[in-house]
């Protein structure tokens, strides 16, 4: 595998109102660490960055849950596109970013796994591009199904990585990202 220098790391949705008791029982505790390692190693590489921030109503008041964690938060020249459904490309101009930079393969990580960071995903693989999806930098929660029953958040995981292996992405874990970037 190897990393071109203008590959683009996508953060989608690595937001503090993940972090809500209500949300439920999650997986992959340490999901924000390992974007925390692929972040670093792209601004110590100089590769282009995206952020990507999900805001459902601008028109309501601020709030701080709203606000991307820390650990990965934007610096200052980072480009931060604000969504307000599940897709990244709809209601933005992520796309026209992205081509106007060049940039034909993405490396995807974010919250959560079976909706934003999925939708985000296929659409891109949809528009052209060549999406590597992170697997132990996403993650996502228990679900209750239409008919009561309950999936677990490690199922709901890896369903929705299932469902877009080699057909709407890559699907490789940190390590492998980094060795890439190191070799």
């Amino acid at each position: 595998m190897k990393i071109s220098q203008n590959t683009a790391l996508i953060l989608i949705d690595v937001q503090k109102f993940f972090d809500e008791p209500e949300r439920g029982e999650r997986n992959n505790p340490d999901a924000e660490l390992k974007m925390a390692a692929l972040l670093g190693a792209w601004r110590q590489t100089g590769r282009p960055i995206v952020h990507i921030q999900h805001i459902s109503n601008p028109s309501l008041p601020h709030n701080t849950g709203r606000e991307i964690k820390d650990i990965v938060a934007p610096l200052a020249g980072e480009p931060l596109f604000v969504k307000s459904v599940n897709s990244a490309f709809i209601g933005t101009n992520l796309e026209s970013h992205l081509r106007d930079a060049g940039i034909e393969t993405l490396v995807i990580v974010g919250l959560t796994t079976d909706h934003c960071v999925s939708t985000t995903t296929r659409m891109a693989k949809n528009l052209g591009f060549n999406p590597y999806l992170v697997s132990d930098a996403t993650a996502t929660f228990e679900r209750e199904s239409f008919d009561g029953k309950r999936y677990g958040p490690e199922e709901i995981h890896n369903l929705a990585l299932v469902s877009l292996h080699e057909e709407f992405a890559t699907i490789v874990k940190t390590r492998k990202i980094l060795d890439a970037l190191e070799g």
